[in-house]
């Protein structure tokens, strides 16, 4: 009985003096951590491993060293076998308590409340792929261990290493799909192909990636529906992504108009709307005929915003302010359709008239603004030229060696 009492004394003793030794480092990392973000974080999130490891080690320890006159005996072995599988997973769960921690704390470095978030959303997305990896690395490795101290596992040990290629092939062709998403996760998270909070279309949804694990990527429909597919799709088919460079993004309103439409008035009304909303982020603003066939005439406004829900705010704003001024100041440039009724054996009158006899000087091109010709369109009117914007995006689209003419045919 005395033998069974010191064993007690012995182990209760070692458990406060652990809880004591951890309560002190603890303090100590909590004092240090008002400078540290690193020593922060260990002191809120490890605290509570480090206590529980700690304390069934030093249980372990104490009931060994102990119970030295029951050395054989079955309790002994019983007991201090499942004391050792406690000190494996209680220490599994504080290495990964450091892990974690350690992740956290470079994640924390990189802000995504702020407009150019590309870098910390790449990186957020490969901290979030290794957290997973280190969780389940882990788990398995503390599994394994847990097992090997079974003597039954451990005497099949060297026939389960002898079929364990046999096991593998069979293995890999029965998760084959599993293993491809698992690959194209990997390669997702390290190709910077797909970030999270990257706004993407696919499958003819616009949406942003919420989600972005091993198996499946989840994408916010912007009805906040959402759109769940295997990480393999994002490697295997083509797909839209509107934030891989930069946020700002470019986007169009067609109208189709009558061929009396006042092109340059309605460039300017263009112009004096975008110019008055914060929408428009001040890159830019053109307005073109994209096409005269049909017995309508097609406009193109093109207009850029810093993100994608600014652009899509600005393109519907845009269609109501030039619908809503077509009817109100430009009523004949309204869509219609045209019938002439006449003897197709004679001319109309309109086809009699006499053609205008050029003024004098006509000629000669008058000059419509600094470096500008009448005949030469106003920047408002070009695409890929007339500004540094336009310039660099014709440069982009023609390459560096290849003239304008050849990209042309």
């Amino acid at each position: 009985m005395d033998s069974y009492l010191w064993t007690l004394v012995v182990t209760v003793g070692a458990a406060v003096l652990a809880l004591v030794v951890v309560e002190a480092v603890h303090r100590t990392v909590r004092r240090l951590g008002r400078r540290s973000v690193l020593l922060s974080e260990l002191s809120e999130h490890s605290h509570r491993p480090f206590q529980v490891a700690a304390t069934v080690l030093a249980i372990q320890f104490g009931v060994r060293f102990s119970t030295g006159y029951g050395v054989g005996t079955p309790w002994r072995q019983t007991v201090l076998h499942l004391l050792v599988l406690a000190v494996v997973a209680t220490a599994a769960w504080f290495v990964a308590s450091l892990l974690l921690v350690s992740e956290d704390t470079a994640l924390a470095r990189f802000r995504l409340d702020v407009p150019d978030n590309r870098q910390a959303r790449r990186i957020k997305t490969q901290i979030v792929m290794l957290r997973r990896i280190t969780v389940a690395v882990i788990v398995v490795l503390s599994l394994g261990v847990m097992l090997m101290t079974f003597p039954s596992v451990r005497g099949v040990g060297a026939s389960v290493l002898a079929s364990a290629g046999v096991i593998g092939v069979v293995a890999a062709l029965a998760a084959q799909s599993v293993l491809g998403n698992v690959f194209a996760g990997l390669q997702l998270a390290f190709s910077d192909a797909v970030r999270l909070d990257d706004v993407v279309v696919v499958e003819g949804e616009w949406g942003r990636v919420e989600e972005l694990t091993l198996s499946y990527v989840v994408v916010q429909i912007w009805d906040d529906r959402r759109l769940i597919l295997p990480t393999s799709y994002f490697t295997s088919k083509p797909f839209q992504n509107w934030t891989r460079t930069r946020a700002a993004v470019l986007g169009t309103a067609e109208f189709e108009v009558d061929w009396s439409v006042p092109v340059q008035a309605m460039r300017e009304e263009l112009r004096r709307l975008v110019e008055g909303t914060e929408l428009w982020d001040g890159r830019t603003c053109v307005l073109q005929v994209t096409d005269a066939v049909g017995g309508m005439v097609r406009l193109r406004a093109l207009v850029s915003a810093a993100d994608a829900p600014r652009l899509w705010d600005l393109r519907c704003l845009v269609r109501e302010h030039l619908v809503g001024w077509l009817r109100d100041q430009r009523p004949t440039a309204l869509p219609r359709l045209r019938a002439e009724v006449g003897d197709g054996s004679g001319l109309l009158p309109w086809q009699s008239a006499a053609p205008r006899r050029p003024a004098a000087g006509a000629g000669r091109p008058r000059s419509a603004g600094i470096g500008r010709t009448e005949h030469e369109p106003p920047d408002d009117a070009r695409l890929f030229g007339g500004d540094d914007d336009g310039e660099a995006r014709s440069s982009a689209f023609v390459g560096p060696d290849e003239p304008a003419e050849a990209s042309r045919r």
